[in-house]
């Protein structure tokens, strides 16, 4: 991480009897109250670098030998004012990409600029911050970091976009060309000052070398960064669809492979601690979806059948549902029955997988892939010996179509195997009716089926079920119809 010192002079500011004062031979004449904590200081070091002060302490009425100055909205609280003060003083002060973000806010809210006193703390900040901080890796992420704590103030300095600007231009350039503090997050720091050499300790980064360390960010500013990272085009979707899944793992744990978690959501809805919880799950969850490439392939069927899981399960938008599910369908050959076990949550389906969803996957399936013309386009001129460029572009159009059409038909004959085993599964439901079986058997075309074996095995083990529960129910009326007619022998005698 690099870092800058500002100042020579040793620290003396000290505590006594909870109040903050500087070690000195002049006697104070300044009180400043920041967030309940109060400063006993100098008015001609603070004011000759602070406008604010200037103006404050000219608004108000001096008592006894004191002016008291309130400063109850200050960002980044009495650790970044103290640090402004003591630049102030001249004592020693250590900024690095924890801090900066802090500091530049109070300097800015002190008005500590070059208007009031040439080399401010805002102008040796700015120049940190454009010359150190954006250049080094790490330092730009733990900075972005640091903005959601002033939000507000961060986007008004523009140190948020800047931020993002940077990482994103580093995601983009080749990784030997990066300069970086460090490569992950969970490695090793390597403190170095601003005007030091770069570590050359670490190892040559790889193509991801960016998304675990990006895993950190928060959603909002996740999002962004990834919008700037895909705005770039440059970046293949495949690493994107990475990046993504490593984000949803790092804050979407085990939500998509608990079967108990809708009962726990439904169990605790009345709580509002985990509605915060999951509502904040359903944002990111919806971020993510909003962020995957489109291009087919660039993530996995299994891990859009887990963000679908995880979406059916925290109650997201029924566009982001279906924008998975038209997603999943474009990959439904690479699914396993397992994927496909998404748990039921609605109180009005007793199911206890959600057919509906799959049977939406199905169908939107069953929508791509037209067929192709069985024979290509004859030429006008096909009597002439010598074929034209446009004629041959045909051919070549015609036989890409033959190839697309032959992808279309294997992937229906294993999606078709899919649907047999799904439907093997879901037949030990004794809730599932007959009407959901028979519209996912049917779901897909005959045609699509080389042998029925898997088909039968799930009619079979259907109707083994409802023969299960037919028989329970019979043995149990005629249980009770016995003892009502042993009741009735009985009665009379007693």
């Amino acid at each position: 991480m690099k870092f800058m010192k500002l100042g020579s002079r040793p620290d003396t500011f000290y505590t006594a009897q909870a109040v903050r004062s500087v070690s000195s031979e002049v006697s104070s004449d300044l009180i400043v109250q920041v967030k309940g904590s109060r400063y006993l200081l100098h008015k001609f070091p603070l004011l000759s670098k602070c406008s604010r002060l200037q103006r404050l302490c000219s608004e108000s009425p001096e008592t006894s030998q004191h002016h008291i100055i309130q400063l109850p909205d200050f960002p980044g609280g009495i650790e970044a004012f103290e640090l402004c003060a003591k630049f102030c003083y001249g004592i020693t002060i250590t900024l690095s990409a924890f801090n900066i973000v802090a500091v530049r806010c109070a300097a800015e809210y002190l008005q500590m600029t070059e208007d009031v006193e040439k080399g401010n703390l805002t102008y040796k900040l700015e120049v940190f911050f454009n010359s150190c901080i954006l250049h080094g890796w790490k330092d730009s992420i733990v900075t972005l970091q640091t903005t959601k704590e002033f939000p507000l103030w961060s986007e008004d300095l523009g140190i948020t976009s800047r931020c993002i600007e940077a990482i994103a231009s580093k995601v983009l350039t080749h990784p030997s060309k990066v300069s970086l503090s460090h490569i992950y997050s969970r490695r090793e720091r390597d403190d170095e000052s601003c005007n030091g050499a770069e570590s050359q300790r670490h190892k040559p980064p790889s193509k991801g070398w960016w998304a675990e360390d990006m895993a950190e960010l928060g959603i909002d500013l996740y999002w962004r960064t990834m919008i700037a990272v895909k705005s770039g085009g440059k970046m293949p979707s495949n690493l994107i669809g990475e990046a993504l899944k490593i984000y949803a793992a790092r804050w979407l744990p085990n939500i998509s492979r608990e079967r108990n978690v809708s009962k726990q959501v439904a169990s605790d809805s009345d709580s509002d601690s985990t509605n915060e919880i999951t509502s904040k799950h359903r944002v990111l969850l919806e971020s993510i979806v909003s962020l995957l490439p489109a291009e087919k392939g660039a993530v996995s069927c299994s891990f859009l059948l887990k963000l679908l899981k995880a979406a059916t399960i925290l109650n997201a938008s029924s566009s982001s549902k279906m924008e998975l599910a038209r997603r999943v369908a474009l990959q439904m050959e690479e699914a396993t029955v397992r994927d496909l076990l998404i748990p039921s949550i609605s109180y009005a389906n007793s199911t206890v997988y959600d057919v509906d969803l799959v049977i939406t996957i199905l169908e939107q399936f069953m929508l791509q892939g037209q067929s192709p013309p069985t024979s290509p386009p004859r030429s006008k001129l096909g009597f002439e010996r010598r074929r034209s460029r446009s004629a041959e572009n045909i051919d070549l159009a015609f036989q890409e179509s033959r190839r697309s059409s032959s992808a279309s038909h294997s992937s229906k004959l294993k999606v078709a195997k899919l649907v047999d085993g799904y439907l093997q599964e879901i037949a030990r439901d004794a809730n599932l009716p007959l009407s959901k079986f028979i519209a996912l058997a049917e779901a897909i075309p005959d045609f699509s089926r080389l042998d029925h074996d898997d088909l039968y095995r799930a009619i079979d083990t259907y109707l083994k079920v409802k023969l299960q529960i037919h028989s329970s129910l019979v043995s149990k009326i005629n249980h009770n119809s016995h003892g009502s007619s042993m009741l009735g022998h009985i009665s009379p005698s007693c």
